[in-house]
């Protein structure tokens, strides 16, 4: 599963080379999403009139909701520290959870904001595709 943060997806709503090509090629693969976790493209929003429908533009980009579960983790990680409202929606999406198998990978800016542990690869990393 691959994650945007709040700073992956404002780079993709400000048309992040990497990330439209990265958007572009999963939606051409079946089954292959990029999840923005709800609080994350709140933010984003916020900041940015219109920048939720040209994130929301690309196909294969999918909403990860705050539903009661997602409500008091994030609430807790808040409150123990772990960083704001969305970078806590971000890692609470990043962690294991029973209908999704494998790996997440959580895409970011601010790679520093995330524990040990969670797999967060920079957006400006020259490796991001593949290439080097």
């Amino acid at each position: 599963m691959i994650i945007l943060d709040t700073g992956a997806t404002r780079a993709l709503a400000q048309g992040h080379k990497t990330l439209n090509i990265l958007a572009g090629n999963m939606a051409r693969t079946p089954g292959d999403l990029l999840r923005v976790p709800a609080v994350c493209l709140t933010q984003v929003e916020s900041e940015d009139a219109g920048a939720a429908g040209r994130v929301l533009a690309f196909s294969s980009v999918v909403v990860d909701s705050l539903d009661t579960v997602a409500s008091v983790s994030v609430g807790t990680m808040i409150r123990d520290g772990f960083g704001g409202a969305d970078t806590c929606h971000a890692l609470y999406c990043a962690l294991p959870r029973p209908e999704f198998n494998g790996m997440s990978i959580l895409l970011t800016d601010q790679e520093e904001d995330y524990p040990p542990g969670v797999v967060t690869v920079d957006i400006d990393s020259p490796g991001m595709l593949g290439f080097h």
